[in-house]
């Protein structure tokens, strides 16, 4: 298996972008931070440090930004240089975020700007998980996601009930559409 070092080496001759000065400190995406959410900054200035250490590059920060919702405890935007993250699940699970999940974003960012478009979570990312941040290469949580969850509604047909999304019971209010039973092709209507 190749070294870190040696990967890096051969990416630098085939960099995607170039690597621009570090600046002084990250910047939230925008508004006011919590503790925690300043915690998560700190994290991810900490693991650039730890990659610039190891591999004597400079790296661009991130911004990084605390709406993302849903399932997803973080996510990397690689053309952007973004980080978000998910405040609900944030809250219930501080230590894996700040051991576990931002490592795991920030080495897809690492990993973008080292070799360019690659697989996800393939073997350069594997290896900088290992190799810089001392980590198992997960990549999925296992986080309880039921507070992350949108709501649901329950809306009636001939052949029962159904549950729609926030979003489509919605666009239902605002009289944007109206949706059809897949089994018995009746509209759907609230309960």
């Amino acid at each position: 298996m190749k070294t870190l070092k040696s990967m890096v080496k051969k990416a630098q001759y085939t960099m995607h972008q170039a690597i621009a000065p570090t600046p002084p400190s990250l910047q939230p995406a925008s508004g006011v931070l919590t503790p925690l959410q300043q915690a998560i900054i700190d994290k991810v200035e900490v693991c650039y440090q730890e990659a610039e250490l190891q591999l004597a590059l400079h790296f661009p920060r991130p911004t990084v930004g605390f709406k993302l919702r849903g399932k997803c405890a973080g996510m990397a935007h690689l053309h952007h240089n973004h980080l978000r993250f998910n405040p609900k699940l944030l809250v219930n699970n501080s230590h894996a975020f700040l051991t576990e999940v931002v490592p795991h974003e920030v080495s897809h960012l690492l990993v973008y700007q080292l070799f360019g478009k690659v697989k996800p979570h393939g073997k350069e990312w594997q290896n900088i998980m290992v190799k810089l941040f001392n980590l198992s290469p997960q990549t999925t949580h296992n986080f309880d996601i039921s507070d992350s969850t949108q709501p649901q509604f329950l809306y009636q047909c001939h052949c029962g009930t159904i549950k729609l999304s926030l979003r489509r019971h919605n666009k239902v209010v605002r009289g944007q559409t109206q949706y059809l039973c897949r089994r018995c092709k009746t509209q759907l209507s609230p309960l």
